[in-house]
């Protein structure tokens, strides 16, 4: 399926991850930092500091700077107490949207984002609009170079309910609970892994055929992505891969 992770891929084809690596890793250190104040700072006992370690692992994150971030998350060093937010809306065409966001500031941040809304022809949603469009899904990223059994074989007997071709990616999804075991048996019987992250995975998808429509949701999107606070954002648009690739936001 073409969609939100397959334009993920292709940014970072693009080199657009290289160039926002400084923002990703704040954005990564401050995930970090907010799991181990929820849950602790133990990743053996806080299975979402556990995610969120590996997911900045995965970018290069400097193991020493996580470290810090989970000291600051424990109370052991001094941080910022940031308020987990979830903001809904609809981009052109229909597209929805989920904003997961971090913010010392919720009126700053939600102006901001309903700012990013209203100019660019999308809109703000009630909240509960627009996620009971997507499921909470644990979600592994795998090359698709790499051999579709040997994966299976791998995955399916470690928690992989399904594995989805997306061209130059496997897809593989599982239950949220099981993506760390499903994680440590991948690393171990060396499948490459590009990403691994628990998501909320869109139920049903809006068409998006022509780059026109196409260049205008990815607008929002990236507007919204480039939001200090923004952690994450789901869509639920399926593009063609020659629409997407020919897409210049």
């Amino acid at each position: 399926m073409s969609g939100h992770s397959k334009w993920a891929t292709i940014k970072h084809k693009k080199g657009a991850a290289d160039k926002a690596r400084g923002k990703l890793f704040a954005k990564l250190i401050r995930q970090v930092e907010v799991a181990a104040r929820e849950g602790g700072g133990d990743p053996d006992t806080n299975p979402t500091l556990r995610t969120m370690f590996q997911k900045a692992r995965d970018n290069s994150v400097p193991l020493d700077t996580i470290e810090r971030a989970i000291k600051r998350g424990t109370g052991e060093l001094e941080g910022v107490t940031y308020e987990s937010i979830t903001y809904e809306g609809y981009a052109p065409h229909g597209v929805a949207l989920l904003i997961e966001v971090l913010t010392d500031n919720r009126n700053r941040t939600g102006s901001e984002i309903r700012t990013i809304f209203t100019r660019n022809a999308g809109s703000m949603a009630e909240p509960g609009a627009v996620a009971w469009q997507f499921e909470r899904r644990g979600v592994v990223i795998v090359p698709g170079s790499f051999p579709e059994d040997d994966l299976m074989l791998v995955a399916l007997d470690n928690g992989a309910d399904d594995i989805i071709d997306e061209g130059d990616t496997w897809r593989v999804t599982s239950d949220p609970s099981a993506l760390a075991d499903l994680r440590e048996a991948l690393d171990a019987a060396d499948v490459p892994v590009d990403s691994s992250e628990v998501s909320m995975v869109p139920t049903t998808t809006i068409p998006l055929g022509d780059a026109q429509a196409a260049g205008a949701v990815l607008k929002v999107l990236e507007l919204i992505e480039d939001h200090d606070d923004v952690q994450a954002v789901h869509a639920n648009f399926d593009i063609p891969d020659d629409v997407l690739r020919s897409v210049e936001v």
